[in-house]
């Protein structure tokens, strides 16, 4: 729909405007060196008018002018001069023979639709300007109207000067060509620009020297300067002024050399005379303004250039596929919301990042495509698909964690039996000694307690992004990793360990408070390969992940039973994630079942909230242990001792003071010497 409105140029206004606020804010504000203005305004009017010259001027006026720029490279006298002089044949005798003079002046012709037959005169002079090589003029016209013959033979050149704004009544585009029956008319800038060698035409095409002028439709697209005064601008009276200054050997305001090598356009600016067109940065402006900044971008090569129409539609349909893909795929009104605006952004930037380059695309159609895409996208994604999700999702949250529903229902050929193998980070927590809590209290209540347990852990496990997999009994076994990994699933999982001990201390404040007895939960944490996915039957099956990795997690929450601690984790969590966390090396353990050691720590705290008596504890621990790796055993037994006077019930210290004493009175020590061989499950 927003191509055909495109192609149908229903969007052309907004485009224009679009267009204009570039030009105002991302165009070059690059004043020129080589063109000069010399504005007949009205204090030229007055100070003439004041000396009994009123307006219009005699043409033996613009003489002196004309004597004075005769340095300049080119001289475009922007006034029509296509009627004879009321002053008499020698008013314009005088000012066709300064012009001859100074041979670099140009003045203009005026093309009309009105059915004219030329004179012989004019017939010549038209035939002398055209440009020999035929190329598509933007405009085609029935007649012209030239200068007064006496001034046919004296200036240098001609073009046409007729200009039309767009339908907005903005001047943004220049024609460069004009057809007049047999003839191609050149822009009265387009001969200067032969003469010089900057442009050529070849092929049916305008080149400014090897570089193809971007035309569309024939016409030239304006880079306007978005700076108000570009040009170096003269009052017509300070000409004159300066003229007479030279004749009588005074310093004149403006020096005469100043001129020389530059471009100069004359033209009217006095109230009354004002040759209005707004342009796209400016409300007020003249034709000379926009002929002269058309040659300068012509001479510098700094036009814009407009991507075809072709591109433009392409650019469209890529948007609305792009943005409907996204859409369709998430549900979420808070992201496709993020998704419309931040592409938004995207494209207003690339589009002002281009024309800032001088490329430009059409502004209006690419957004519209993206806003009514995002429309449509969002209406079927509701109406069609959205409520059906939204039951599938609240389903399926019913029995598994809410960010493995979001996954499957995002990714539906994942619901079948299956899976593939991911590293993941296994969480298991078990609440010690419950099966005899059990049995002491009535069974509604120990479904209470149960329940208050779980749903706190679940919270936590939650927060930390963690996917909760099920609960065997009084047990929680959760994991990171699949089915999103990420760079900090270990982190995660040892940050919802020590928090699960926090909310842990919580629950046992309101037991306490009910009459509840308090409780304890062991915690183990293993890293490692699985297989992830549904799996079970084709009937039923539950989104889980299983493997020896998983089987190890479980043993190292048992294992807190032997060394008397509460969270153990083992080295392949503990190494990927930094030093965040605070924890002591327990050592090599072999689970039960299993021929292969693993290294084991208690996970303590985070490093950066750990109390002080706690960590030299923990430092000395590991001091011991280095000595015990060592087979230094009174060294080892030594610091056992010192953190024992400190804290007595420090089971792992106790451990490894008892081993070290056996270990010492062992003169054969196999080479399975430091591995503690695990007898229970």
């Amino acid at each position: 729909m927003s191509v055909l409105i495109f192609l149908s140029n229903v969007s052309g206004t907004f485009e224009l405007k679009a267009y204009d606020l570039f030009s105002r804010h991302l165009n070059p504000a690059r004043p020129s060196n080589s063109i000069v203005v010399v504005q007949i305004d009205q204090p030229s009017i007055d100070a003439l008018s004041k000396e009994g010259i009123t307006w219009p001027w005699p043409r033996q006026i613009y003489a002196p002018i004309v004597e004075y720029l005769s340095e300049a490279d080119a001289v475009f006298m922007d006034i029509l001069f296509t009627e004879p002089s009321s002053y008499g044949q020698e008013d314009d005798a005088l000012f066709a023979e300064a012009a001859k003079r100074a041979s670099n002046v140009y003045l203009p012709l005026f093309l009309t639709q009105q059915e004219k037959t030329p004179t012989p005169e004019d017939e010549e002079f038209i035939k002398h300007i055209a440009i020999g090589d035929r190329i598509y003029p933007a405009l085609t016209f029935n007649s012209a109207i030239t200068p007064v013959d006496v001034l046919k033979s004296s200036i240098k050149e001609s073009g046409n000067v007729t200009i039309s704004p767009d339908e907005d009544g903005v001047y943004r585009r220049v024609p460069l060509v004009f057809g007049l029956k047999q003839y191609t008319i050149p822009n009265f800038i387009l001969g200067y620009l032969i003469e010089k060698g900057w442009v050529k035409i070849a092929q049916g095409s305008i080149y400014a020297r090897d570089t193809r002028i971007p035309l569309t439709g024939g016409r030239l697209l304006i880079r306007y300067s978005k700076e108000k005064n570009p040009f170096k601008v003269f009052s017509a009276v300070d000409i004159l002024s300066s003229y007479h200054d030279v004749s009588a050997s005074k310093n004149p305001a403006v020096q005469k050399d100043f001129f020389k090598g530059k471009v100069v356009f004359i033209g009217l600016t006095a109230a009354g005379l004002y040759d209005l067109k707004p342009t796209s940065v400016s409300s007020i402006s003249t034709g000379t303004f926009i002929l002269a900044t058309a040659l300068e971008n012509i001479v510098n090569r700094d036009f814009i250039r407009p991507v075809s129409p072709v591109f433009v539609v392409a650019i469209m349909l890529f948007i609305c596929f792009l943005i409907s893909y996204f859409v369709l795929r998430s549900h979420s009104l808070v992201i496709n919301l993020s998704i419309f605006s931040a592409s938004l952004f995207i494209l207003i930037v690339v589009l002002a990042l281009l024309f800032k380059e001088a490329i430009y695309i059409n502004t209006i159609p690419p957004v519209m495509s993206l806003v009514m895409s995002f429309i449509i996208a969002v209406a079927y994604s509701y109406a069609v698909e959205g409520r059906e999700r939204l039951f599938l999702s609240r389903t399926f949250s019913q029995y598994m964690d809410t960010k493995v529903a979001d996954y499957l229902l995002r990714n539906p050929n994942l619901i079948k039996p299956g899976g593939q193998v991911m590293r993941v980070a296994i969480f298991f927590a078990d609440i010690a000694g419950f099966t005899s809590i059990s049995e002491k209290i009535p069974a509604d209540r120990v479904a209470t307690m149960l329940h208050r347990i779980l749903n706190s852990l679940t919270e936590v496990i939650i927060k930390g992004n963690g996917v909760i997999d099920k609960y065997i009994g009084d047990c929680i076994m959760a994991f990171w990793g699949a089915p999103i990994d990420t760079d900090r699933d270990e982190i995660n999982a040892c940050y919802s360990a020590i928090r699960c001990l926090d909310a842990l201390d919580e629950i046992n404040k309101g037991f306490r408070a009910e009459g509840f007895p308090e409780i304890n939960i062991r915690i183990g944490v293993h890293s490692g390969d699985a297989i992830a996915g549904n799996i079970g039957s084709d009937r039923l099956f539950h989104y889980t992940v299983i493997g020896d990795a998983v089987n190890l997690a479980s043993r190292l929450e048992s294992v807190n039973k032997f060394f008397k601690t509460r969270i153990i984790v083992s080295d392949d969590t503990l190494k990927e994630t930094g030093d965040i966390f605070f924890a002591r090396e327990l050592g090599l353990i072999e689970v039960k079942g299993k021929t292969q050691p693993v290294r084991i720590f208690e996970l303590i705290s985070e490093r950066e909230n750990i109390q002080p008596d706690k960590k030299q504890m923990v430092m000395l621990f590991n001091e011991a242990m280095g000595y015990y790796m060592g087979q230094k055993w009174d060294e080892a037994i030594g610091i056992f001792n010192r953190i024992l006077e400190d804290y007595p019930h420090d089971w792992p210290s106790e451990l490894y003071k008892n081993r070290c004493e056996i270990l010492m009175s062992n003169p054969h020590l196999t080479d399975d010497w430091n591995v503690i061989k695990m007898t229970e499950k």
